[in-house]
């Protein structure tokens, strides 16, 4: 299998944490690929028409891209156990928000690097950090008690989210009112497959 991989994707991340909860890095061929919305890269277009990465080729079908469906095809085909039947619902639903946060995160970051300066559109930035925001309270307030229980993907992708506001908007200081959720983050960060797939 190759995965196609950007090291600063925080899906791509979601993808990775799971390899190395499996012990399965070396069944995947890392691809790195390199573009934006403004100059996708051809051959990965090629088998991905959307351009969104991460994107893996497999051997019993077509490529695969959209990290929740990867992350649910290897879970299965690995046995990592990472969508437990139990709660199962409540994982997908948390995984779900924490790859909404990512989506505002790199929207925001897209704005700042795509359009020229005179272009952007502040108020438009400010409503994805809302929804940010928003969805950071709901976790804060609803959902301490899954993030304290067995790994899962939906803790998986809360910590990648976190991960990458920390890297990519940390002067907007997320933790300065979610005092719970920055106490779990700073606890995840240390486990090892977390600090393997840490951005830099």
């Amino acid at each position: 299998m190759e995965l196609f991989y950007s090291q600063a994707s925080p899906f791509v991340r979601k993808v990775m944490v799971l390899l190395h909860e499996a012990d399965k890095l070396d069944a995947v061929t890392l691809r790195q690929v390199s573009m934006t919305p403004l100059a996708p890269d051809a051959g990965h277009s090629s088998i991905a028409p959307l351009g969104k990465i991460p994107t893996l080729t497999r051997p019993d079908g077509p490529a695969l891209f959209d990290s929740r469906v990867i992350t649910r095809y290897l879970d299965e085909r690995f046995g990592t156990g990472l969508y437990p039947d139990a709660r199962l619902w409540e994982t997908l639903t948390l995984e779900a928000l924490a790859d909404g946060i990512m989506d505002a995160s790199v929207l925001m970051v897209y704005e700042g690097r795509t359009r020229p300066e005179e272009k952007r559109h502040e108020p438009w930035v400010d409503a994805q950090w809302s929804k940010i925001g928003r969805a950071l309270d709901a976790i804060e307030e609803r959902w301490m008690s899954h993030l304290s229980g067995r790994l899962d993907m939906g803790q998986v992708a809360v910590a990648c989210a976190l991960g990458h506001l920390d890297f990519r908007h940390a002067s907007r200081n997320w933790r300065a009112t979610r005092p719970n959720l920055a106490a779990w983050s700073e606890r995840r960060a240390e486990r090892p497959s977390f600090k393997a797939t840490r951005p830099e």
